[in-house]
């Protein structure tokens, strides 16, 4: 892979990260509500996911990520179903209680927020149809060496990594100033809309 291919590669997955999605609408609402510790774990989550992918396009497992699709779906869907709870639980709440302090906090919450995110992105199992429609036009895997491997993983990574951590510190300082600036309970109750819509996605999309 030449050093044009791999920055058209870069810039392409940028842009891509970049696009809103149930992915970006996650990380947003997990850093605005639970900090953006959250957040970067989310991303951390979508990351490992579609370094999965990217694996086994490499690999040319193709039909091994289709048999798990069915599992995946199923942690998915408990994913989603957390993150409504967590969701009703914020348009519940009475008082300025933007951070789930109590509802989802420490190791348990960054945990949830790594899992949501990396399964999320495993429930779409199209994915990989579309990384092994996109990386053969920068790189030919039938001369493809090691190096060449290595650089596309280091560019799904930081492409898209850069990108969801980004989303998760922009949310989680506007958060704050909204938090500071609105008197009443309307920037939780747009936080846990927000969730809960999220959460409904992830649960129920097919």
């Amino acid at each position: 892979m030449s050093f044009l291919q791999a920055l058209t590669l870069f810039a392409v997955m940028v842009s891509l990260a970049a696009l809103p999605s149930s992915s970006v609408a996650l990380v947003v609402a997990r850093s605005a509500t639970a900090g953006v510790s959250n957040g970067i774990a989310v991303s951390i989550g979508v990351v490992l996911g579609d370094l999965l992918f990217v694996l086994l396009v490499i690999l040319g497992l193709e039909a091994v990520a289709g048999l798990m699709g069915g599992f995946f779906t199923i942690l998915k869907i408990a994913g989603g179903l957390y993150l409504i709870w967590l969701g009703l639980a914020l348009l519940k709440a009475k008082g300025k209680q933007l951070f789930l302090q109590e509802i989802d906090q420490g190791k348990r919450g960054l945990l949830v927020s790594f899992s949501t995110g990396f399964f999320l992105t495993l429930g779409d199992i199209k994915a990989i149809v579309f990384y092994a429609s996109l990386f053969p036009f920068f790189i030919d895997f039938s001369s493809a060496s090691p190096f060449d491997y290595g650089l596309v993983v280091a560019i799904t990574v930081v492409s898209v990594g850069s990108v969801k951590i980004l989303y998760a510190a922009f949310a989680s300082k506007f958060a704050l100033y909204m938090q500071q600036k609105i008197i009443g309970t309307a920037p939780q109750k747009i936080a846990g809309g927000l969730m809960v819509g999220v959460g409904s996605y992830v649960a129920f999309k097919s």
